[in-house]
């Protein structure tokens, strides 16, 4: 018989439907997903899987975690059980294989941080994450670096004054998206002052992390209520609209990721790890 240990996705106050809702649902490793307790009498419960101890020890995990390909299937899997739950109630979600020798670690865990996780818990309810991304996007450049120079324009200028002003004009193109960019996210950040119940700043996307045309500049978190979403994409995107060189784009609704929980409330690695 395979070890197992305990992949555990979100800690959550259970409500009626939410064992139902989880029956079929394919978690780590194919898994089916459970809660911990099954009966937590009010208190915080977790979402838990048993995956292969081979594939989730320190040093097997270590390994895979190098390799994109496991991780992506790891992470698409983890992040469809905690929408899963986010459509049923609130969650916390956990960090990325997060795992325990067994379902009695996992309710050792939750009976240590009860008061920890029903505070985030409480603080949550009722709302959901919403991202803004702001990119520059430059003109053009004039010239392909490989294209021969033309000749002279009509003007006078010959080809090489004529590309060093096309590049000046380009310069102050570029100036002026990045002028912009600073304009919106300045915008953006009152309007999440005025509705958001909390915000987070998260690292700039690049290389293969950046998705569409141009450069990311910010790429920001705010907690809204449920109710608040459509009114904040709309001011965000209206806010924004005559800033020339710069896209904006509000994603989501998703689970609390960057609101989740408090460094200090997250399990030890000696007590996570078998």
């Amino acid at each position: 018989m395979t070890e197992t240990v305990a992949y555990a996705y979100a800690a959550l106050f259970p409500v009626e439907g939410l064992g139902t809702a989880l029956r079929g649902v394919a978690g780590v490793a194919g898994a089916p997903v459970r809660l911990v307790p099954a009966d937590s009498g009010g208190t915080p419960a977790a979402a838990v899987s048993s995956v292969p101890a081979q594939d989730f020890r320190e040093d097997a995990l270590r390994r895979h975690l190098e390799h994109l390909d496991w991780l992506e299937t790891v992470a698409r899997a983890h992040h469809n059980v905690i929408e899963v739950l986010a459509a049923h109630t609130t969650v916390l979600p956990l960090r990325l294989a997060t795992v325990y020798l067994d379902d009695e670690r996992v309710e050792a865990m939750l009976r240590e941080q009860t008061d920890a996780f029903s505070r985030a818990l409480r603080r949550l309810a009722g709302h959901l994450e919403w991202g803004v991304k702001i990119y520059v996007e430059p003109p053009p450049d004039p010239r392909p670096t490989d294209a021969p120079v033309a000749a002279g324009p009509a003007d006078g200028l010959g080809p090489g004054r004529a590309y060093l002003r096309a590049r000046r004009s380009q310069r102050h193109s570029r100036d002026a998206s990045y002028r912009a960019a600073r304009e919106a996210a300045e915008r953006v950040a009152e309007i999440g002052r005025t509705m958001a119940a909390d915000h987070a700043r998260h690292r700039v996307q690049q290389g293969e992390l950046a998705v569409g045309a141009g450069e990311n500049v910010v790429n920001d978190a705010y907690l809204l209520p449920r109710e608040a979403a459509a009114e904040f994409r709309s001011r965000i995107l209206d806010a924004v609209r005559d800033l020339p060189g710069v896209r904006v784009d509000v994603t989501g609704p998703w689970a609390p990721y960057s609101f989740a929980v408090p460094p200090g409330a997250q399990p030890p690695a000696t007590d996570r790890t078998p």
